[in-house]
């Protein structure tokens, strides 16, 4: 665990890009110090960590942990204190993420802010236990994301055992086999080039959205995945790697083919899509289209569509009797339109009556009504 609390000059604390929860934004890498900042206040709520520091001071019996870096010191653990204490000390430039409720620092608040408390760490794999116990399952918890960028960086960098990172954070091993194949499957699309990050259609990349398909049935098939008890690398066979590019623009879409994602919430989307995978022709309708609702119908079953016609129709004419008395205005051609749509539904009744007889002998008898 830390060696050292040392009181480190603010100028040589630098923000970690390698943060597990500041990736799923983005490339961090190309991005300068002034937009980390800026990227933290925006999705992180890092304004009641200034409120905080601007009434009562940084906490000294809180500090920081970093790594040394030449001459440098990089912050594992504390970005969003970071970026607080960076928007105070650096009033003028920082104040507009906060217009409204960022006070002017005293004299006094910069003063006690030149050096900050930091607890010096050899390196990352020295403190990962610490940092998993508090953000995977802790009082302050990362998303699927971050949780799987951290296991993996565990696992891969530190040569950890997923079932002693399991036992360390406190989790089942199946969820964080789940989560690090999941994140393997990403790092094998940009590696084959058939997926790139910075390209989605949205500004962040939902993680659980890819975690959670991948524990369908037609998922794994669609992108031939392996077992989870493999922990490979490379989780999905060769032969489904043109496949899983295609998984992956539906579910996050593409800025430079204009290519929104069909997913647009995860129930029931995800559902739909796992339906549409197991059948080639609705594959075929959502390559040609990117229509999810209409290739989820393809691959439904006559049966199944005919019954939801039904209801839908029913749930139609439900609604259009709420209307009656406000929206009829006693015109002909409305009526007209009643009319034929009464005719459909007694040819359609009659049609499934006559069927019916003759399929199964039943002698005609009055008609049925739920």
């Amino acid at each position: 665990m830390p060696k050292q609390i040392e009181d480190i000059e603010l100028s040589k604390l630098d923000f970690d890009r390698e943060n597990p929860r500041l990736v799923e934004y983005g490339n961090i890498q190309k991005k300068t110090e002034e937009e980390l900042v800026e990227l933290l206040c925006n999705v992180m709520a890092v304004e009641e960590i200034i409120l905080s520091i601007s009434k009562s001071g940084f906490f000294n019996n809180d500090p920081l942990i970093a790594i040394k870096v030449g001459d440098r010191y990089t912050v594992i653990e504390g970005n969003r204190r970071l970026a607080a204490i960076k928007v105070i000390t650096d009033y003028k430039k920082f104040s507009a993420f906060y217009p409204s409720i960022i006070p002017e620092p005293s004299k006094e608040l910069l003063a006690s802010l030149t050096k900050i408390p930091v607890l010096v760490e050899q390196s990352r794999k020295d403190a990962w236990q610490f940092i998993g116990f508090k953000h995977v399952n802790g009082a302050a918890k990362w998303d699927s994301f971050a949780k799987a960028q951290y296991i993996a960086k565990v696992h891969n960098e530190f040569n950890v055992s997923l079932d002693e990172i399991a036992l360390q954070i406190g989790d089942t091993n199946k969820i964080v086999q789940k989560l690090y194949q999941a994140l393997m499957v990403i790092h094998q699309a940009e590696k084959n080039k058939v997926f790139d990050r910075d390209d989605i259609w949205g500004k962040r990349l939902y993680f659980s959205h890819l975690y959670t398909g991948l524990q369908y049935e037609g998922f794994r098939e669609y992108v031939k995945l392996k077992d989870l008890s493999d922990e490979s690398l490379e989780p999905v066979n060769k032969g489904g790697i043109e496949n899983l590019g295609s998984v992956l623009e539906w579910l996050y879409g593409s800025k430079k083919k204009d290519q929104k994602p069909v997913i647009v919430s995860q129930n029931p989307d995800l559902r739909y899509l796992d339906a549409v995978l197991k059948n080639p022709q609705a594959i075929s309708s959502l390559k040609a289209n990117n229509e999810l609702a209409y290739a989820y119908e393809i691959s439904q079953p006559d049966d199944t569509k005919f019954a939801d016609s039904l209801n839908e129709a029913k749930r139609a004419l439900y609604k259009a009797q709420q209307y009656l008395s406000t929206g009829y205005k006693s015109d002909e051609p409305t009526l007209k339109l009643a009319g034929t749509v009464a005719t459909m539904a007694d040819e359609l009744y009659e049609g499934m009556e006559l069927k019916r007889k003759k399929e199964t002998g039943a002698d005609k008898k009055n008609r049925l009504t739920e």
